[in-house]
């Protein structure tokens, strides 16, 4: 049965409260992680934040939070070589994990990475979901799909979060919602609900916390 594919609705009251409580307490930085061994006890939930260099995710983790600088933002793709730990209270895990899809940066650091990536999606139990960012000017390219492609072999439910789409118009938002339908219906490990966001905005910001916050 082929698999529909819808935007996230907004959440309900209680959901954007539990969201709106989570991300109001304390948010902390607990390390980078650059090998397994390295990774904090898996003693919560977590969920991962996955996308290309540049998608915007150092933004999106900071309108989450609330925090200007809590995850750096750099207009140089490829700055996030490591695994970035975030305690959410002590209930929950939010995980950075470094951008794909960098070309420039030298083969061996980029190997380095994609073995550790897939390490860490094939052996992380408490791992909930990856939220995967696209960026709503491109829609999902095919770096992105390798990416959901080790996510289905891991069996890694993950969920698209269109980024930045106070960059585009009307009639691009539905062009770009509809290519990423298409490409999302190749993935068995794909939730069946789009998030839309923009960090400049803020559009699609309590949505992705009530998520987060409600993740059982």
């Amino acid at each position: 049965m082929k698999m529909e594919f819808t935007l996230a609705p907004e959440p309900e009251d209680e959901a954007r409260e539990a969201g709106r409580l989570l991300f109001a307490g304390p948010v902390d930085f607990v390390k980078g992680v650059v090998a397994m061994p390295g990774l904090p006890p898996a003693d919560r939930i977590e969920v991962c934040f996955a996308g290309r260099s540049n998608v915007g995710k150092s933004s999106l983790i900071n309108a989450l939070t609330g925090r200007k600088s809590l995850a750096r933002a750099s207009n140089t793709p490829g700055r996030t070589q490591e695994i970035n730990y975030f305690a959410l209270g002590d209930s929950r895990y939010m995980v950075d994990l470094p951008g794909y899809g960098y070309a420039e940066a030298p083969v061996a650091i980029v190997a380095k990475w994609q073995a550790l990536l897939k390490q860490y999606l094939a052996g992380r139990q408490t791992l909930r979901r990856a939220f995967v960012l696209v960026d709503a000017r491109h829609g999902i390219k095919a770096v992105d799909d390798e990416i959901l492609t080790l996510l289905d072999r891991s069996a890694v439910t993950f969920q698209a979060v269109l980024t930045k789409v106070d960059k585009i118009n009307r009639v691009e938002r539905e062009a770009v919602i509809a290519q990423v339908k298409g490409a999302l219906a190749k993935h068995p490990a794909a939730y069946p609900e789009i998030v839309v966001t923009s960090s400049e905005k803020g559009e699609g910001i309590e949505t992705l916390r009530a998520l987060i916050a409600t993740l059982a």
